[in-house]
């Protein structure tokens, strides 16, 4: 993560172009409205506007709602946005940290190194806005290459959920299968353990310290040395509760297909209720 003054600072006249960050615009939310029309009404200056639903993900089908996104697709986009190997990156959204954690993670994944997510998102810059679209100097340099980070399919999901530690970002009520307003089918993977993204951010929006977020990991069972997953809706919740876990010290693999993805095949176990099942 990056606070807002040090992203004001790293924007400032004294910082050497390399080490500039590109910054990626990833507005989007479940259900809309699209974050286009909000980039352009206003976004942070030099920022490019990035589209999850095009460029950070796949179409639909039967890997999920959001699948990982053609690697073409996805290189082609951050080249256009900017992105180089050895530069900066600093991505946000409108404040609820999910988009741009999927481009955080995504970015990290295909073997980028220096990629932060801003804490608070738009919501909480407090310096000038730009409108229209911006476009950057030049296009970037990047090559995705997958690895950078782990990634789980179903199976391994089970596995873990049984040997590890794999987590379900989603709200306690589809967890529990109370309700399932997108999915077909409401509960969780067998074994998983209810643990909302939302709990990670505290009531400023930001995401809470490292000491109260390794706290709360540790009495949901992760620790150093144990296997954690992370599940979610569609994989992008979750890449928010992968990177919360990082800013903890813990590693963690994503299921990039989540829910949408384990209950597209009907053979595959569901557990309801407040137990892992």
């Amino acid at each position: 993560m990056i606070a807002v003054p040090d992203l004001a600072r790293a924007l400032g006249p004294g910082t050497p172009p390399r080490e500039r960050p590109v910054l990626l615009d990833v507005r989007w939310q479940l259900g809309g409205p699209p974050g286009r029309p909000q980039y352009a009404a206003g976004h942070l200056p030099e920022a490019v506007y990035v589209d999850l639903d095009t460029e950070l993900a796949a179409p639909p089908g039967p890997g999920g709602r959001h699948p990982l996104p053609d690697l073409e697709i996805f290189g082609a986009a951050m080249r256009g946005a900017g992105v180089s190997h050895g530069r900066p990156v600093v991505a946000y959204d409108g404040g609820q940290g999910w988009a741009a954690a999927r481009a955080w993670w995504l970015l990290r994944w295909t073997g980028h190194p220096r990629v932060r997510v801003l804490d608070g998102g738009l919501a909480a810059w407090d310096g000038e806005l730009s409108t229209g679209v911006d476009r950057p100097a030049a296009e970037g340099d990047f090559v995705p290459a997958p690895g950078g980070l782990p990634v789980l399919d179903a199976a391994a999901a089970a596995r873990l959920a049984r040997d590890g530690l794999l987590l379900d970002a989603r709200a306690g009520e589809r967890y529990r299968g109370e309700v399932e307003p997108i999915d077909p089918v409401g509960g969780h993977i067998p074994g998983a353990v209810s643990a909302p993204t939302t709990e990670n951010v505290a009531p400023d929006g930001r995401l809470r310290t490292r000491e109260e977020l390794a706290a709360r990991f540790a009495a949901l069972g992760a620790e150093p040395g144990r296997e954690v997953g992370v599940y979610c809706g569609s994989g992008v919740s979750a890449a928010h509760e992968v990177l919360a876990l990082a800013e903890a010290g813990l590693v963690a693999a994503l299921y990039p297909g989540s829910w949408s993805d384990w209950t597209a095949d009907p053979s595959r176990p569901v557990a309801t209720g407040r137990e892992p099942g």
